[in-house]
């Protein structure tokens, strides 16, 4: 069946009723900040103490604004007799965010956590070679990451968390079972056996 004549200009000026008959809200912005969801990318915070300097983040960037210098430190033997080590120590940290595109790909490849999202937004500036900023920024947008959601209480424990509570278990076991030896031993009383064992 044809549409009818005219349908689709009866439609559009319903529209443009109902929009005239709401009220306008208007953001009062900037004295009034908006509520921006848990998951905004605004800026990428630095968390510089967890930087290896592993430079996987300055790899996979599909736009290269990523900038990182280093140098390599000898650390003394930790033990005598123990070898030197040596381990990078970070310089310089910093993203040029006129050619950042926001896919959090340095953020998700980060084996460190080092890098977060941030939900600050206001960091316009007139000059785009102002838009590339060194750690000292980078650090200060870290203490405005939010914190991670809460754990679904139904959710499976996770795979570390319950290897190490089973570790903790197995290790306060031994102890408890070394104390209890160690109590008949200075009680005098010979440890029990049970016929499994005498057999």
């Amino acid at each position: 069946m044809p549409p009818i004549p005219g349908s689709g200009l009866a439609k559009g000026l319903a529209v443009t009723l109902r929009t005239m008959t709401k009220r306008a809200h208007t953001a009062q912005y900037p004295e009034v900040q908006p509520e921006l969801p848990p998951r905004s990318r605004g800026v990428i915070g630095l968390f510089e103490e967890n930087c290896t300097v592993c430079m996987l983040c300055a790899r996979e960037c599909p736009d290269w604004c990523i900038y990182i210098d280093s140098h390599k430190e000898t650390v003394p033997a930790a033990a005598p007799g123990g070898r030197e080590r040596s381990r990078n120590v970070l310089d310089r940290f910093a993203i040029d965010f006129s050619l950042c595109m926001y896919c959090g790909i340095c953020i998700e490849v980060c084996p460190f956590d080092a890098l977060f999202w941030s939900p600050e937004f206001e960091y316009a500036e007139t000059d785009i070679h102002e838009l590339t900023h060194e750690r000292d920024k980078l650090r200060e947008w870290m203490w405005t990451v939010p914190a991670p959601p809460a754990l679904d209480p139904a959710a499976e424990e996770p795979k570390e968390v319950a290897a190490a509570r089973k570790a903790v278990e197995k290790a306060e076991a031994a102890a408890a079972a070394a104390r209890a030896a160690a109590a008949e031993t200075s009680s005098g009383t010979p440890p029990t056996t049970t016929p499994e064992a005498d057999a």
